[in-house]
This record gives C-alpha cells, structure tokens and sequence, in this order.
C-alpha cells in the first residue's frame, strides 16, 4: 500500500499501453479523449456478446442488461456524493447541455437573465446563446484579457434579481485554471440563481464531490474520464422536480429518464462500471481493501492523480515559459491548475508544430479546442488557434522530457 502513484500499476490497467501499434507513442491530447481502461474494454465486450438485448424484461439476458445499467448509475452517484435518481447519462455534454437549456426555455419567462462566460467550450455557451432569439437576456462574464482567468468581481456584476441561471466551467480545456466552484455557487444561489458546471476537463483529473460543490447540475464525458462516448449529468433533485420533461411523456415520473430524449446507449451505460472498476482497484492499490464510502475513495483518489499531475506539470511550464517569443495562456504556477497547457508560438502555426510533433509519434491538440470566443478575447485568430498539450495522471516523467526535447527541436 502507498500513497504515491504508483505509475506501473496505473498503466497496466490499460490496453493501449500494450498495444504493438501504440508502441512508442506519446499521448498529450488527453484534454480531447483519453486512453479507455482496461475494465471498461472489457465489460463493454461482454455485454455485446452476453446482453445485447433490449433491458429490463424479465428474462436472461434482458433483466441481466437492465441490473448492469442500474448498478453503474448507483455506484456512479456513490463517487459523485449525489442520489441515484440524481445521475442521467446522455450522448454527451453538448446534447446534455442542450436538452438542460430547453427545457429552461419552457421554464423561464422572457426578460429572465442566463449568464454564460467567454471562457467556455462552446457546449456551455452555444446552447444558452440561441435562447437569446426567445426573449431571454444572456450577459457575457468575460475573462480578464491579460490573464485569460475568470474573476469573481465580473461575476458580482452581472448578479442582479433577473438573474436566473449561470453556467461556467469548473476547468477551462485551454487556461487550464480550476476554478473555486463552491465560492462561486453560493454567490449565484445567494441571487437566486441556478448553478450549472460543465465539468468536463476537470473530470479526467479525479471524479468531484458534486454536492459538497454546490452545483445545481454538473455535467462532464466518460470518454475524458477512462470511459465510452458518454454524458454524464449529475442534476439534483429540486431541479429535476422543477423544470419540464423533455422525453417520453410517460416518463414524467421517471427522474432519470426525463432528461434523456433520444434515451441511453444501453451497453455503454453498463459499461461505465468499468470505470468506477477501475477507480476502485486505485484506490484498493493505493490505500489499502478496507472499506470506505465511495465518496472517500473519490477524494482520495482524486488527490493521488492531481499530485502525481501537479509534479510533472511545473517543469512543462517553466520550459514554456522560458522560450522566447512564446506565449502561455494561463497561469506559470501548477498549484490550481490542471495539466493542460495551451499556447501560441510567434510566427507559428499551431496546426505545423502539431504535424512536427505527430512525426515524432507525440499527439498533441491545436486549433480554437471549441473555445471560439476564448479565442478572439485573447486576440488568438479562432480559425488557428493554439497548440494544447495535456496529460493526465498515467503520464510518465519521460514522456515529458521526451515533449519537451522535441519541442525544444522544432521551436
């Protein structure tokens, strides 16, 4: 039993590390989709062979199907410190989002004020946007341009009683900040507002502790989290009660399937065991086989990643920071911020520094990242962008090196 990560352990639960046709790769797009683990491979697999039926009959293979989905929501909300009812699973955050924002059109009246960000991905930006065209008002809290982070003196501004609903991010997928979500709740609830988080790059970091954050819904994807293609929508329950259902009419009823028009993928619904799997053999590697409440396993194992994150994280930004005529979006510390590094390289396109690097068998991300208007507010042309990299807690020490040795080459 250790408390620091044991790196070997954490990469032997995961095929791609394996994989002949992977061999030498160097992964730094994890902001975009990271390597799926072993666990969840595996139950996705049985379930196409064992399952693949339609659930919730009272037959095998159909009840077997519907108790598998049934027990990913439970244990998924365990680790979340949320309800069961409280946990939806949907395509994605873009489609979660969406369905959310339609549903408070039906809700709201015309006048009521949404609060979005210009720091957003534009799944927590765009969905809101278009309910400007049914007379709602939707104010921009916008970033401080020097240092691309959202302040709480801009959100202070815009609060008044027409406010209704905010929504921002808990991690920005380019500046890389984690923002002081419990902080920021309270000052929207305190208006009278609802409090909707997209999670999404900060989920792959360690699974949060939605009701000690205070989020009226949090919303994040499984395929950023180890996981399948998948949204994941903690919404609570005063909000699921209040606002109109959006599927089957016969659902109404139905906390968890009224938010979930076009309805689940069944398999990768089961398959998100497979990744609650995955953190539970962490935690028992790492901190022992006793038992635990699911929540504790999370915060434990959420300060296993991000410390093993935080110790490689600083040396990429001291090289970056260091070069010059390159420009680094976001803060030059680790503390507070996620591995995702973003920048912007003078006289340089993003999209050659990327093809240099792919060359090398080192991914990296470029382009706007779907945060357009992050984009423009930082002077960055949207159509080209920034060059991402990212990296989560399987990352090895000499990966990084081997970034940066590269990168020192072709900057």
């Amino acid at each position: 039993m250790t408390t620091k990560l044991d790196i070997d352990f954490v990469r032997s639960q995961f095929p791609a590390f394996s994989e002949p046709s992977l061999e030498g790769f160097a992964h730094f797009e994890n902001a975009g989709g990271s390597f799926a683990c072993g666990q969840m491979i595996d139950l996705l697999d049985r379930y196409y062979r064992e399952t693949k039926v339609q659930p919730y009959y009272g037959f095998e293979p159909s009840s077997g199907a519907g108790r598998q989905m049934d027990r990913a929501r439970a244990r998924m909300a365990e680790w979340l410190n949320v309800e069961t009812d409280e946990v939806l699973f949907g395509p994605s955050t873009s489609q979660n989002t969406y369905v959310v924002a339609q549903a408070l059109r039906q809700h709201l009246k015309p006048g009521d004020e949404i609060i979005v960000t210009n720091q957003d991905h534009e799944a927590n930006v765009g969905a809101w946007r278009r309910l400007e065209e049914e007379g709602f008002v939707v104010r921009e809290w916008q970033i401080n341009p020097e240092s691309a982070e959202l302040e709480a003196a801009g959100l202070d501004a815009l609060l008044n009683e027409r406010t209704r609903v905010v929504a921002f991010t808990h991690c920005s997928n380019i500046v890389g900040s984690m923002h002081p979500v419990r902080e920021w709740t309270d000052k929207i609830h305190a208006a009278g507002a609802l409090a909707i988080v997209d999670g999404v790059s900060y989920a792959g970091h360690g699974l949060p502790d939605v009701d000690a954050l205070g989020a009226d819904i949090y919303l994040f994807s499984l395929y950023k989290v180890y996981g399948p293609h998948l949204g994941v929508m903690a919404m609570r329950k005063h909000v699921n009660e209040t606002l109109p259902n959006q599927g089957h009419f016969f659902n109404v009823d139905h906390p968890t399937d009224r938010f979930t028009p076009a309805g689940p993928d069944h398999a990768q619904v089961a398959s998100v065991n497979g990744v609650i799997d995955y953190f539970d053999a962490v935690h028992a590697h790492h901190f022992g086989k006793d038992a635990v409440a699911a929540a504790q396993k999370a915060r434990n194992v959420l300060g296993l990643f991000q410390q093993a994150e935080h110790n490689n994280l600083q040396p990429l930004l001291d090289f970056v920071s260091q070069r010059k005529g390159v420009r680094l979006i976001g803060k030059s510390r680790a503390e507070g911020r996620a591995p995702t590094v973003s920048l912007t390289v003078d006289g340089r396109d993003p999209a050659d520094i990327a093809a240099r690097l792919a060359a090398q068998k080192i991914g990296i991300g470029n382009g706007n990242c779907y945060a357009y208007r992050l984009m423009g507010a930082l002077g960055i042309e949207p159509e080209q962008g920034v060059v991402r990299l990212s990296f989560v807690h399987y990352t090895r020490p000499q990966e990084l090196v081997r970034l940066m040795e590269a990168l020192d080459q072709i900057l």
